[in-house]
């Protein structure tokens, strides 16, 4: 059973999409995983995901994004919440992308998301992302038209043209120092189906419940072409896909955090080196704070 963070995390990578099909990618895998030691693989992930996101505060160097796509109840926010347990708050910036604003409509299709890239030494996460502009928007035709881009722009070429700048923007991310990882949690329609009767049957998970999420369920197959297009014209070695099996959670989140694991391993994080200077102030300033704890000059008080 392989079961190494690397290994894990190769099985579902992909760096080349030119033979991309997603029938070939099972919702329901497992990759030999087992549903009791995967809880105890992810609480170690958990924690090495702590020990490395702390190297990356400290070494103020690389950013990290992490973009996060699937269909709705394939289980985002909840990867999210558990993989990212254990990180300190403070370096971890969270951003959920929703219908544009009309403010968002009036600029480029890549202008809200960049305002919300991560600062060096931060891990920022996308809840959906600016791959929403090759998704719904182009599933549904009528949110493309509402963009009101110039007439001759949008023609039979806009999808790839989309693509070629995604790339190219995530190139410009990877030479500035954004280590960038795009995870597609990858969930059959039945279970779907399944997780949208639980929030309609089980009252506190009413408030997930949306109509609109049913009645998208419609264009299942136009989206499964979508995301298809979208892996294969946008995995690179520099902003990998990693095409997650859903249906099972706990594979999921044993999975995400392996694929971040090792790829901030490869980062070669380490604290920062203190220099001969820096280091006789440090010196310095340890003995003052412990001479101020002297028995012997706490003694006698002032007169």
């Amino acid at each position: 059973m392989a079961t190494s963070p690397s290994r894990l995390a190769k099985r579902w990578c992909i760096t080349d999409g030119s033979g991309f099909r997603l029938r070939d990618h099972d919702p329901g895998a497992t990759g030999g995983l087992q549903k009791v030691p995967a809880k105890t693989l992810l609480a170690q992930g958990v924690q090495r995901l702590a020990e490395l996101q702390d190297m990356l505060y400290a070494q103020n160097r690389w950013a990290v994004l992490l973009v996060f796509q699937a269909m709705d109840a394939a289980g985002k926010d909840s990867v999210i919440k558990h993989v990212m347990s254990g990180v300190n708050p403070q370096g971890v910036q969270v951003y959920s992308f929703k219908a544009p604003s009309s403010e968002e409509i009036d600029h480029d299709f890549l202008w809200r998301t960049v305002r919300c890239l991560p600062e060096r030494g931060r891990i920022g996460i996308f809840n959906r992302s600016y791959y929403e502009e090759m998704l719904v928007v182009r599933v549904h035709p009528e949110l493309l038209a509402g963009q009101r881009l110039p007439p001759q722009l949008v023609g039979k070429n806009i999808w790839k043209q989309r693509f070629e700048d995604v790339v190219a923007h995530e190139r410009y991310l990877s030479h500035n120092g954004v280590l960038v990882l795009k995870f597609f949690l990858n969930v059959s329609r039945e279970e779907q189906r399944r997780r949208f009767i639980a929030r309609l049957e089980e009252p506190e998970k009413n408030w997930k419940f949306a109509l609109a999420d049913v009645q998208e369920r419609v264009h299942w197959q136009e989206y499964m072409r979508a995301y298809e297009d979208m892996i294969r014209h946008t995995a690179t070695d520099f902003a990998p896909w990693y095409v997650i099996p859903a249906d099972h959670k706990w594979v999921t989140r044993v999975v995400v955090a392996a694929a971040v694991n090792t790829a901030l391993e490869s980062l070669d994080l380490t604290y920062p080196d203190v220099d001969a200077a820096r280091r006789s102030e440090l010196t310095a300033a340890l003995a003052a704070l412990r001479r101020e704890g002297d028995p012997v000059r706490e003694a006698a008080p002032p007169r």
